[in-house]
């Protein structure tokens, strides 16, 4: 999986149209391989992000959890702490 797609679901806030919209871009540039496709194919290349990321906001609306919802400075602190270990940055 592209590791600039993160989790969006159980998070308190909830993910955020933008945050949506960056992962849908993010996993249409994974399968197509285009950062930034040519003229001939932007319109498949946007018309594939708008669908992926309406299939996202239906299946984050569709699940049910009985988990607390997930902090996200708390969720981010983790990250930072896991690549600081990984990385060795102090």
């Amino acid at each position: 999986m592209c590791r600039n797609i993160r989790t969006l679901y159980n998070f308190e806030p909830p993910a955020t149209e933008e945050e949506i919209q960056a992962a849908a871009l993010q996993f249409v540039r994974k399968l197509s391989g285009f950062n930034k496709p040519s003229q001939a194919n932007a319109a498949a290349f946007e018309q594939g992000v708008r669908e992926v990321a309406q299939a996202a906001r239906r299946l984050m609306a569709s699940l049910t959890t009985s988990a607390e919802p997930r902090n996200r400075e708390v969720e981010a602190a983790k990250a930072k702490e896991r690549g600081r270990k990984r990385f060795g940055r102090t």
